[in-house]
C-alpha cells in the first residue's frame, strides 16, 4: 500500500464474519476504499447494520481484517504508538457510575503516564472544552444526564489531545441543544488542527460540519463526495434482481413512467430506474415477493 499524507487511508478493506456453515458467513464490510485528509472532518454516514462501527475497529486495530488493508496517520491499524496520537468516543459511554469526572478523567490520564500536574491542568482543562458545569464535577456520574455524561465521555477521548479523533453517534441520545453543542466541540476541533472521522445513522448530525461523507449500505459504499455534490445528484432507485420476468419487467417500467421517471435501464439481470418516486419505493417488498429479488 502506498503511503501518502492522509489521516486515514484503506485499500479494498473487508471484514467477514464467519458463521457455523460458510452459507452462513456475514458480509460486514466489502472492498472500503477510503481516503481522509488531515485536518478534516469526514463522515461516516449509513444506517444500522451498514459496516460504519465494523470500520471503526478495523482502524482502531480491535479486529483484524478479512482482507485488504488500512493506515492511520500512516502506519498500519492498531499500531502501538499511532494510539497515542488517536481519541475515541464510542457510541455508549462506558464510564464507571460512582466515580465522579474528574475522578474518571484522572483514571484515564494516568494511562498516558501524565505526572500529578499534568492530569489536574488536562483534567480540568478538557471538563471546561466540552462545557461541563463545574457545579456537578464533584458528584458521581451515576447522578449525571445523558448529555452530561455525553461531555465526559468526549473530554476522555481528547484528555490525551489526539491528532485523530474518531466518533461514534456522537449525538446519541442527546436533545436538539445538546446536538448542536456537539457540532460546536467538532468544528471547534478542526480550529484546532484536528481530524475528525464522524460517523452517524442521520444525516443532521454530518451535514453542517463535514467536508466530506460517505454513504454505506450493507458493508459497501454506495455515494461519496462532499455534502453538496451529494445534494445535487439525482434521486436513483437501483433494483438488482436474480430473476425477472418479461411481465414483471414491464410493471416495473410502468409504474417508473408512472412516478415521473426521466430514464429507465433495464436489461437481464438488472432493472435500474432513476427519479423514482414514493410509490415505487412502497412497492418494493411487493416486488422482492413476487420476483425472489434481492434489493
Amino acid at each position: 500500500m502506498v503511503l501518502q499524507d492522509f489521516a486515514i487511508q484503506t485499500r479494498q478493506l473487508t471484514k467477514v464474519y464467519p458463521g457455523f456453515w460458510k452459507s452462513q458467513n456475514v458480509s460486514a464490510l466489502t472492498e472500503l476504499n477510503l481516503q481522509v485528509e488531515k485536518g478534516q472532518i469526514f463522515g461516516l454516514l449509513g444506517p444500522n447494520g451498514s459496516g460504519k462501527t465494523t470500520t471503526i475497529k478495523l482502524l482502531l486495530g480491535l479486529i483484524n481484517p478479512t482482507g485488504g488493508d488500512a493506515l492511520v496517520m500512516g502506519q498500519p491499524a492498531g499500531d502501538q504508538e499511532t494510539r497515542r496520537r488517536l481519541g475515541y468516543l464510542p457510541e455508549e459511554s462506558y464510564l464507571y457510575r460512582f466515580l465522579n469526572a474528574r475522578q474518571t478523567l484522572d483514571f484515564y490520564a494516568r494511562l498516558f503516564n501524565m505526572n500529578r500536574a499534568q492530569r489536574k491542568r488536562a483534567v480540568e482543562y478538557y471538563l471546561d472544552f466540552v462545557g461541563l458545569d463545574p457545579a456537578v464535577r464533584g458528584r458521581r456520574i451515576g447522578t449525571y444526564s445523558k448529555g452530561q455524561t455525553r461531555r465526559v465521555a468526549l473530554a476522555q477521548a481528547l484528555l490525551n489531545n489526539p491528532d485523530l479523533i474518531i466518533m461514534d453517534e456522537p449525538t446519541s441520545g442527546l436533545d436538539p441543544v445538546g446536538m448542536l453543542e456537539i457540532k460546536n466541540m467538532i468544528l471547534r476541533l478542526k480550529d484546532a488542527g484536528k481530524t475528525v472521522l464522524l460517523s452517524s445513522h442521520q444525516l443532521a448530525d454530518v451535514e453542517d460540519v463535514c467536508h466530506r461523507l460517505v454513504i454505506l449500505y450493507r458493508g459497501r459504499v454506495e455515494i461519496a463526495g462532499t455534502l453538496t455534490e451529494l445534494l445535487e445528484l439525482k434521486d436513483v432507485f437501483q433494483l438488482e434482481a436474480k430473476q425477472v420476468s418479461d411481465s414483471l419487467r414491464e410493471q416495473l417500467i410502468t409504474l417508473a413512467r408512472q412516478g415521473g421517471a426521466t430514464e429507465v435501464q433495464t436489461g437481464r439481470p438488472r432493472v435500474r430506474l432513476e427519479d423514482l418516486f414514493k410509490q415505487l419505493v412502497d412497492s418494493k417488498r411487493r416486488v422482492e415477493k413476487a420476483a425472489g429479488a434481492n434489493v
